[in-house]
């Protein structure tokens, strides 16, 4: 089997596509894989380390402004897009592929037209409830279109009925337990863990919410804070003691920049608060998490808010809009769960049965099953 991905522009689109192509080469050891992304991009490190092999195509998306320098930028763009499909064609004809996969980004719209065009099989695969602007075009020419969740189906024109395949989910979170996750961390079975996270940089709105969050709790002790402020935040500390939180004193509040065991702290918690990136929904959904989820608004489509939506409608989250996000609404909120246990495991359970725990089996069999129909 000779496969093509088509991946790129942020982990969100890769790291998934990595974690695919590492189930079918676990599978089928002398199966051929190659990867196309950008040189100027995260792909383009990222692939290589894992093992990969990697060709490079020149395509960038366009600006939304309408300064000289976008107006500039978005003619090259425009060129770029009609190169790149030549680009494209060249690196399909010289691999010779069985099926190529496209996991979004602006990589995977030459990629997988082309490949169609050539009579090619296809698939992409869609990581969130809004698909991005290259998926929405793919999905009406894609032999496959592969899912994480039910609601992205209302927002694409597809060729064939997609097929929800849930997004791929980390061994050590699949196989993390909660009650070994606490001894290891050295917090009783009776403490709440609440989690809190605005990614590698750091979310402000929910840094500011959580300074007044775990000033008004801090003195329960019956609840432990582990909150990664991010890169961007590192003002958080000093701000906690302006509001007088000893934060050396006190035993239950975990401040760090960055969560690197994310799978041992995510399932010792019982609450998480944090973004609505598809992956870490994946991964709270797996472990059967209740949460929080504050969308970031400065993404592509507002795509977060409709991920969290997907959850929240069906009571599997709670679902806070930056705009609306104060420190008295997260006091509240977080009050009124810890006040009910019921509400609270119900909310994890839902979340837990929303969950797709084998999705890179079930992308792995389409995949083959396009490439290797006979069999």
């Amino acid at each position: 089997m000779r496969v093509i991905f088509a991946a790129g522009g942020t982990g969100g689109h890769i790291n998934p596509a990595l974690s695919v192509a590492g189930e079918i080469k676990a599978r089928d050891p002398e199966c051929a894989i190659l990867f196309v992304g950008t040189k100027e991009k995260m792909e383009a490190k990222l692939v290589p380390a894992a093992g990969f092999d990697f060709a490079t195509i020149g395509i960038s998306g366009f600006k939304r402004g309408f300064s000289p320098r976008d107006i500039k930028e978005n003619v090259r763009t425009a060129f770029r897009m009609f190169t790149a499909s030549f680009q494209a064609r060249k690196i399909i004809e010289r691999f010779n592929p069985d099926v190529a996969v496209g996991f979004g980004g602006y990589v995977s719209g030459p990629v997988i037209r082309t490949a169609a065009k050539m009579g090619i099989k296809t698939a992409i695969h869609e990581q969130n409830a809004y698909p991005g602007v290259a998926n929405k075009a793919l999905a009406k020419m894609a032999d496959k279109v592969m899912l994480t969740v039910g609601d992205a189906a209302e927002r694409m024109n597809c060729k064939n009925p997609p097929i929800i395949t849930g997004l791929p989910i980390r061994l050590e979170i699949l196989e993390a337990d909660r009650d070994f996750s606490r001894a290891e961390l050295g917090i009783r079975e009776d403490k709440h863990i609440i989690l809190s996270m605005g990614g590698s940089l750091g979310a402000e709105a929910i840094n500011k919410a959580m300074i007044e969050l775990i000033a008004c709790k801090y003195k329960d002790q019956s609840c432990v804070f582990i909150h990664s402020m991010g890169q961007n935040g590192l003002w958080f500390p000093k701000k906690l003691e302006e509001r007088g939180v000893d934060i050396q004193n006190a035993g239950n509040i975990h401040i760090r920049e960055y969560i690197d065991d994310m799978a041992r702290v995510l399932s010792a918690a019982d609450l998480v608060i944090c973004r609505a990136g598809a992956s870490t929904l994946t991964e709270i959904q797996a472990l059967g998490k209740a949460s929080i989820l504050v969308p970031s608004p400065n993404v592509t489509e507002n795509h977060q808010y409709y991920n969290a939506l997907s959850l929240a409608k069906n009571d599997a989250a709670i679902l806070i809009e930056e705009k609306d996000l104060t420190g008295e609404r997260l006091i509240g909120e977080v009050d009124g769960l810890l006040k009910n246990r019921e509400r609270l495991e119900k909310i994890g359970e839902n979340a837990k049965k929303s969950a797709i725990t084998d999705s890179k089996e079930i992308i792995y069999n389409i995949i083959a099953q396009l490439a290797l129909p006979e069999k």
